[in-house]
């Protein structure tokens, strides 16, 4: 295994902000690894990349637990933060051949290293220019670039497409596909198309424990949606629908509209008819969410969901 986490805790105070979190990543493999804004994500890779000492638990990159071999792990990880540090007064060119540096890189081996990543990350027109003048999306590509230049085993990308457009995700993702082939890819993202593009594997985390971890195909197999979208005319409360037997959540998207999950297997649209009957008021529409990896990431995260392990 290239990268693995094993029982890895991370508090801050009292807050917890990584709670005994456990998975594995193959090389070869590309896994999302999801959750929403605060349920530890970019805490659980920076404790990966060294950034970050654990509480406890352990992470090992390539064999090298990152808390005893710090230098070790490093050498072999390509990283990409969420909030991109760069030296912005360094031309491209400038900076990538100082990175390459720092990695004990030298003479014409960086020099066509450097070219190389320039040209896969298509920065070929901007690498003569200063950092501080380039757009936010090829910033992001000078990003991915460094994380590559050393031809790391295991990538860890924290947000990578953000500031993207939908040109350059497309090259983005080719590339992130093209050098998976031989490293360990780890990445996490709030575009759930990046996902269903790029990864074998999800990883879902929520509140600091994960509550998805398998093949993508099987997430959206295993969790397949009971989700209605319901339209009343007249005004109706959330908390009302929220009593309805089999209803386990309900999101209210506009006045008189609701998203409500169910149980699984269970149809509780004979229970949304009573509910409008009784109470005299007009049901404009009703229809069964479509399945998709975006609704089963809602369902997972929404509810208190027990910590699932690898099928």
């Amino acid at each position: 295994m290239s990268l693995v986490v094993k029982n890895l805790t991370k508090r801050y105070g009292l807050q917890q902000a990584v709670d005994a979190i456990s998975f594995e990543v193959n090389t070869g493999e590309i896994v999302g690894f999801l959750g929403p804004n605060g349920a530890g994500k970019s805490t659980t890779m920076k404790i990966a990349t060294g950034y970050l000492p654990p509480s406890d638990g352990q992470v090992l990159v390539g064999g090298y637990d990152v808390a005893v071999q710090p230098m070790e792990a490093k050498r072999i990880t390509g990283y990409l933060p969420e909030h991109n540090p760069l030296y912005l007064d360094l031309y491209v060119h400038e900076y990538l051949h100082f990175i390459g540096g720092l990695y004990g890189m030298r003479g014409n081996a960086l020099k066509s290293r450097v070219g190389e990543m320039v040209e896969r990350c298509g920065l070929t027109r901007e690498q003569n220019k200063r950092i501080e003048s380039l757009s936010k999306g090829y910033r992001q590509r000078v990003g991915l670039a460094q994380a590559l230049l050393h031809d790391p085993r295991v990538l860890i990308l924290d947000e990578p497409t953000t500031g993207l457009d939908p040109n350059q995700l497309t090259e983005i993702r080719k590339l992130i596909k093209d050098v998976s082939q031989d490293k360990t890819v780890i990445f996490s993202t709030h575009i759930m198309q990046e996902v269903q593009a790029l990864c074998d594997r999800v990883v879902v985390i929520n509140k600091g424990r994960i509550v998805a971890n398998d093949r993508l195909e099987n997430v959206l197999q295993h969790n397949r949606s009971n989700t209605i979208v319901v339209e009343f005319e007249g005004v109706v409360a959330a908390a009302d629908l929220g009593q309805l037997d089999g209803v386990l959540h309900v999101q209210q998207q506009s006045p008189g509209v609701f998203r409500l999950d169910a149980e699984q297997g269970r149809d509780i649209r004979p229970e949304i008819f009573r509910f409008a009957a009784d109470r005299s008021l007009s049901l404009v529409g009703l229809r069964q969410e479509e399945n998709s990896l975006e609704t089963i990431f809602r369902s997972l995260t929404n509810e208190t969901t027990a910590p699932q392990s690898e099928n």
